[in-house]
């Protein structure tokens, strides 16, 4: 179905996003899955074509009069190659909102130009060994002595971790208030006290760096406060709604290009009625699935998408995202499982979709509060 969301101007940035990913991070992008993280080239080089911009005012160096679409643009041609480059979306998608939103005048002028042309990479760190998706779990501290911070903890499974400059960390300054205790401090790498732990192995998305962090009385400067101090969660959950979106629209654009690529590998053959029913199936819950983004991508834009229809987005869109991996792998039989071939890697790096970001479990607690359930 004709989609209306994109225009001229975004399909020109489509050329340009098209040629960086065909001609630049393709022939790389197997080296990174040896290191797991893309190199310090990739950042330098996105920021020099404005990706890392989007969304940010011309005079902190951002790509004038872009938005969230510009985003989506990057995510689905990145997707239709079957590359995993989540630590891009990280830092554009969910960290640049922080620093956008809730960083004063003289921190925007420290941080942003760095972060729009590559030279820094931001990382967002709230996971810990013991909390997850429960913020009022955490344990990280951060106790005022002066004019710092000092802080002690530990975050795990923190994408863009083991090569961030500028970790967005959310710690605890009032243990005893819960959620309403938990404020957000921008930590610098080479910080005393900050170690960067082991990256962590997955099962998939082996170019994306995800790493375990620690804090032994880390001194953070009070100038390094994100907004004011005890209202890190409500700054957290103020941007969940395109947090989701983004990873919604990710999972969406990887079906899309799993089903072009089935198709595209029966082109010339006889595929039995099953294959056809099959991929009957999985067109028709793609397009459903787009639709839902679109929309979204509409209300974004208006200030109308609720966390409540982001979350309807992500469920739908990360599980369908799995209902076509594994549909078309089997279609693709013993081939499909080669751990080298794209269904393969596509199905792998897919599952996680699932998980971060919010589960699919908390996604439809969040939808069934809206049904008064």
């Amino acid at each position: 179905m004709l989609r209306t969301v994109f225009t001229d101007e975004h399909e020109d940035f489509r050329r340009i996003v098209r040629a960086f990913v065909t001609e630049e991070i393709e022939p790389e992008y197997p080296s990174w899955e040896q290191t797991g993280r893309p190199s310090r080239h990739f950042w330098r080089r996105a920021g020099e074509l404005g990706i890392l911009g989007i969304g940010v005012p011309a005079e902190y160096g951002g790509l004038p009069d872009s938005t969230f679409l510009h985003s989506v643009v990057v995510t689905e041609e990145i997707q239709k190659r079957f590359l995993a480059l989540g630590g891009l979306r990280v830092q554009t998608d969910i960290c640049m909102p922080y620093f956008l939103h809730y960083a004063t005048d003289e921190q925007k002028r420290r941080w942003l130009p760095a972060l729009t042309d590559g030279s820094a990479i931001a990382a967002l760190g709230l996971s810990e060994p013991g909390a997850g998706s429960d913020l009022k779990a955490m344990s990280t501290r951060a106790v005022r002595d002066g004019d710092h911070y000092v802080v002690n903890g530990a975050k795990t499974f923190i994408s863009n971790g083991a090569a961030a400059d500028l970790i967005i960390l959310a710690v605890k300054t009032d243990p005893q208030a819960g959620r309403q205790g938990i404020s957000l401090l921008v930590v610098e790498g080479g910080t005393p006290g900050f170690e960067r732990g082991r990256s962590l192995d997955k099962l998939g998305l082996k170019a994306q760096d995800l790493a375990e962090l620690s804090f032994t009385d880390v001194r953070v400067p009070v100038s390094n406060l994100l907004g004011e101090e005890n209202r890190g969660f409500e700054y957290l959950t103020a941007n969940l709604a395109q947090e989701r979106l983004s990873i919604a629209v990710n999972s969406q654009a990887a079906a899309s290009a799993i089903l072009a690529h089935t198709v595209a590998s029966l082109a010339g053959s006889e595929p039995g009625q099953h294959a056809r029913f099959e991929l009957a199936a999985c067109a028709t819950e793609i397009e459903a699935g787009q639709s839902l983004i679109d929309r979204a991508l509409t209300e974004l834009a208006g200030g109308t998408l609720s966390p409540a229809d982001a979350a309807m987005a992500k469920l739908f869109c990360t599980e369908l995202q799995s209902r076509i991996a594994d549909r078309c792998l089997q279609l693709h039989g013993t081939a499909g499982y080669a751990k080298k071939g794209l269904i393969g890697r596509a199905y792998l790096d897919g599952r996680v979709s699932r998980i971060y970001g919010g589960s699919s479990e908390i996604m439809k607690v969040i939808i069934g509060q809206t049904l008064g359930l």
